[in-house]
């Protein structure tokens, strides 16, 4: 069993057909948690009705509220989900929140460092507080793993970069990486070029890049791994990315071959598509019977 630490969003994802539990870190965290690592979150809700709802939301889900703050003066978050005819989604999501502030605390300076990985997004670092608190936990942490998540206009492309540097492991959609990509003044839109190139400028060894339902690429130890993805009914994209990351770390941390590890990742997140909301019960038996359909 491994430690793994999660930074960031926790939040009631609010969707049409009402509100689930949310927060890409949090996500990463359940997933990481259900696949038998001990996983924490360290975050913030506010002290009100809701986040006395999230909390019971976290722990029925697994989940731990030992590193998550209770804010006085910021409410717990919310996000507005909106789902296009494909079950893509788009976010609507409040500032400020008690994920915005987000205090240094002894207890998650020890945790951080005696972990196995800490995984990151780039949305918390909108707020001064949060960010600064996060950099000072990274400075402890042995292996670092960004999961980079652009929702405008709540990062820019700078803060992006500066993250993307500390981090051991990071994880893009093509989309994401691109666009950071072009930012460097880097416009192939080769997709190893832009992973090579990344990888050069950021001194970043491991990057991850998912492809929605074309699967996703692995680059590490200078290789490239691919998997086409697995055809499901996309339920709604919610949180699949999440459960991906969350899968391949567990993976890689235990030691699988890389290809092993992003055949299981990416069946995990098209499950994950396939059902409702961000956090549904997934089976070791539904992964394996995906992985070995032809």
């Amino acid at each position: 069993m491994k430690s793994i630490i999660c930074f960031g969003e926790v939040l009631w994802d609010v969707l049409p057909a009402g509100k689930k539990l949310g927060g890409a870190p949090l996500n990463v965290a359940l997933r990481a948690q259900s696949l038998g690592h001990n996983a924490s979150m360290i975050s913030s809700i506010g002290n009100d009705g809701i986040g006395v709802e999230l909390a019971e939301e976290i722990l029925a889900h697994g989940g731990t509220l030992a590193h998550i703050q209770v804010s006085d003066d910021f409410a717990t978050s919310e996000v507005l989900v909106e789902l296009d005819e494909h079950g893509t989604a788009s976010y609507e999501i409040k500032i400020p929140c008690a994920w915005d502030n987000i205090v240094l605390v002894a207890q998650d300076m020890e945790a951080v460092k005696n972990a196995d990985a800490m995984i990151y997004g780039s949305l918390v670092a909108r707020s001064d507080v949060s960010s600064k608190t996060l950099f000072t936990l990274l400075e402890q942490a042995t292996y670092k793993v960004f999961d980079v998540n652009l929702r405008p206009p709540h990062y820019t492309a700078e803060r992006i970069v500066s993250l993307i540097k500390v981090a051991d492991f990071v994880k893009f959609n093509d989309e994401e990486l691109y666009e950071i990509c072009a930012h460097l003044e880097f416009n192939d839109k080769s997709l190893e070029a832009c992973i090579s190139f990344m990888s050069e400028q950021t001194s970043t060894d491991q990057i991850c890049v998912t492809l929605g339902k074309d699967g996703a690429v692995l680059f590490t130890n200078n290789t490239f791994y691919y998997n086409p993805g697995y055809k499901v009914t996309v339920a709604d994209t919610v949180g699949a990315g999440d459960s991906f990351l969350a899968s391949i770390i567990c993976q890689l941390l235990n030691g699988m071959d890389p290809q092993d590890a992003i055949n299981f990742s990416c069946a995990v997140g098209s499950i994950v598509a396939s059902k409702n909301g961000a956090n549904p019960q997934v089976s070791e038996e539904e992964v394996l019977s995906m992985i070995e359909t032809p």
